[in-house]
């Protein structure tokens, strides 16, 4: 039996993160390394989309080395679904540190779960990293 594939979105389908924007103009463009996320907010967002898509090496690069894991395997079983904002703190274009409470809602082996969550964030060189959940 195959293990199922992750969800691979093409640049014009509606962005896993639920922004209202297409995978290509919003979690993509991070994805594929063309800018950072100006802020903690489209970061979480787009780690959220990187585990939809089951981008590893996305997911540990804009992890804080001080709290990442040597390394990180995904059950590609897991679908994650929604996320939903619940609120920031900080976190903006000038800030250096922020917080984004979230939850994210996911089914395994058809059961539902939701992961609630206040993640803390940093900036350093100008590059949006997470650090833990508080």
């Amino acid at each position: 039996m195959t293990e199922p594939a992750f969800p691979v979105p093409s640049d014009d389908s509606r962005c896993p993160c639920l922004s209202g924007e297409t995978y290509g103009s919003c979690c993509g463009r991070f994805h594929s390394g063309a800018t950072l996320a100006p802020t903690a907010v489209q970061l979480m967002r787009s780690r959220y989309s990187g585990y939809v898509v089951g981008d590893v090496a996305y997911l540990l690069s804009t992890w804080h080395p001080s709290t990442r894991p040597s390394e990180l395997e995904l059950d590609p079983s897991v679908r994650w679904f929604r996320l939903e904002i619940a609120a920031t703190t900080g976190g903006g274009p000038f800030d250096t540190t922020g917080t984004v409470e979230f939850t994210a809602r996911s089914k395994h082996d058809g059961v539902a779960h939701a992961q609630h969550e206040n993640s803390s964030f940093v900036r350093e060189r100008g590059a949006w990293l997470y650090v833990d959940a508080l």
